[in-house]
C-alpha cells in the first residue's frame, strides 16, 4: 500500500521555485524521520535532503544553498522548498519516511510515496 503522498511538482523556468510537500495518505500515520530523493531518466535515485525527528537536516552538495527541507508537525507535513532551480534538477521527487515510533506502531517503515514530477525548462 502507498502510505505517503507527494505534491507540489510542476513545470518551472530556470531560476524559479517550487515547494514540495510530503504527507501521509494513511490515517493515523505520523511522519518521523523523512528524506527526499529524486530520480531522473537513466539516472540512479539520489538522496536530496533529509530531516529527522529533531529537525536536524542534511543536503546533497548539488542542492546546498538552494533547497531547504523543513517540517510542520502540527500539519504532519514535510516540505522541500526548491529555489534557483536548474534544468539538472528535473526529476521525479519522492519522499521516504518512517512512521513516528509509538506503542501502536508495529512496522515503522520506511515508506515511499509515488513521486511528483519536477521539470525545469525554458
Amino acid at each position: 500500500q502507498v502510505q505517503l503522498m507527494e505534491s507540489g511538482g510542476g513545470v518551472v523556468q530556470p531560476g524559479g521555485s517550487l515547494r514540495l510537500s510530503c504527507t501521509a495518505s494513511r490515517s493515523g500515520f505520523v511522519l518521523g524521520a523523512t528524506a527526499w530523493y529524486r530520480q531522473a531518466p537513466g539516472k540512479q535515485r539520489e538522496l536530496v535532503a533529509s530531516i529527522n525527528n529533531f529537525a536536524i537536516t542534511t543536503y546533497a552538495d548539488s542542492v546546498k544553498g538552494r533547497f531547504t527541507v523543513s517540517r510542520d508537525n502540527a500539519k504532519n507535513t514535510v516540505y522541500l522548498q526548491m529555489n534557483s532551480l536548474k534544468p539538472e534538477d528535473t526529476a521525479v521527487y519522492y519522499c521516504n519516511a518512517r512512521e513516528l515510533p509509538g506503542p501502536g506502531i508495529i512496522d515503522d517503515g520506511p515508506y515511499w510515496g509515488q513521486g511528483t514530477q519536477v521539470t525545469v525548462s525554458s
